[in-house]
């Protein structure tokens, strides 16, 4: 019933200086030595501190972490090999946007000279997971349907509490930098996908976009793949919490469609709704309260996330994921990226630290 439902997952790495921890520009280095090794799987971003890794597709979970630990592996060595070092967070702890430098592409260029310090300073790090879909007639009623659930997951994957030296008070800032782009955030409903492409076509048309790509929501449907691809979350810090999210939103999506098979479908509530609850995710990550629509009352976050694992319980057996899915609960005990690296500065009172704490996580359990 789900062999639709493949996975492919894109992340987004710091490159640092292993003794400073500073972000630091690789000149592409890392992306030319690694086209060698693992091909298109890697490619250059916005900011040349920044290396993006993409996995094959993937028919199931199990394919997906492997590819995703061994992509994690061989960046980490090239990286080493240069002179760098590698993290994975939201932001980077202390790092300044303004020093950073910008890829030299026509497309990165372009970019700067609409949006200027919009983009300049958006040197944030985020994880993609594409799932795959039947065909885009579903992809657009799977897409309505689990908007509801993007404040859950987000929540669990907050890992960016820092920026430019300084606990902001957000489990995950990186939304609130990329808030200042347009075409973000959590998409309106669609009644079809006929009225989705008209949007597109309006855009292009009226020189707001020049293609789909350059519509940046939390979730879409994808203008070239037969994917819905979720975009709200941080890069987690480990390979292990990538997997965990990826097989949540791939398992909410094979819900979503078993209902549909059955004449069912779940409640679609309004954008506006949806955004109070992704705020309350980036400000608090699990530690505070949702609101459930249909009670009409706020509930702890990590019991709604629990309500979340309880919905999905019964396509994830057939989808391969249950041990995956079941770590979603250590997750819940032992806190998020956000928490892991607040800990640490508690403790230590250093950002220093908390980069290094990053930097070792990396290859934890790879």
């Amino acid at each position: 019933m789900f062999r639709a439902f493949t996975l492919g997952i894109e992340e987004e790495y710091m490159v640092m200086d292993p003794h400073t921890l500073e972000l630091r520009s690789h000149e592409q280095k890392i992306v030319e030595q690694a086209h060698k090794v693992i091909r298109d799987q890697v490619k250059a971003e916005f900011h040349q501190a920044v290396v993006e890794v993409g996995t094959q597709v993937c028919a199931n979970i199990h394919e997906a972490r492997a590819d995703v630990a061994l992509l994690r592996r061989t960046i980490s060595q090239i990286a080493g090999d240069l002179g760098f070092s590698i993290g994975a967070s939201g932001t980077h702890p202390f790092s300044k946007w303004e020093k950073q430098l910008i890829t030299d592409h026509p497309r990165y260029f372009e970019i700067v000279n609409e949006m200027q310090d919009a983009a300049r300073s958006n040197l944030i790090f985020g994880l993609h997971v594409h799932v795959g879909m039947e065909n885009r007639e579903m992809a657009i009623h799977i897409a309505n349907s689990v908007r509801y659930f993007l404040p859950h997951i987000f929540a669990l994957s907050t890992n960016s509490p820092f920026w430019e030296g300084r606990n902001t008070g957000f489990k995950s800032f990186r939304t609130k930098v990329f808030d200042k782009f347009p075409r973000t955030g959590i998409p309106d409903y669609f009644s079809s996908i006929e009225e989705y492409d008209n949007y597109i076509k309006l855009l292009v048309k009226t020189n707001c976009i020049d293609n789909a790509k350059k519509v940046w929501w939390d979730l879409r449907v994808h203008p070239f793949f037969n994917t819905v691809e979720f975009r709200i979350c941080d890069v987690p810090m480990t390979v292990d919490d990538t997997i965990t999210l990826a097989g949540l939103f791939q398992a909410v999506c094979a819900k979503i469609y078993k209902l549909r098979l059955q004449n069912l479908n779940f409640i679609i509530y309004n954008r506006a709704l949806i955004n109070e609850n992704k705020w309350r995710a980036s400000r608090y990550g699990i530690d505070g309260n949702l609101i459930d629509f249909g009670k009409e009352i706020e509930v702890n976050t990590r019991s709604l996330i629990y309500e979340l694992l309880d919905f999905i319980d019964d396509v994830v057996d057939d989808l391969g994921s249950r041990d995956v899915i079941n770590a979603a609960t250590h997750m819940l005990e032992t806190g998020t990226g956000a928490d892991r690296q607040l800990k640490i500065f508690e403790e230590t009172n250093s950002l220093t630290d908390v980069t290094n704490y990053i930097r070792d996580q990396f290859l934890e359990n790879c």
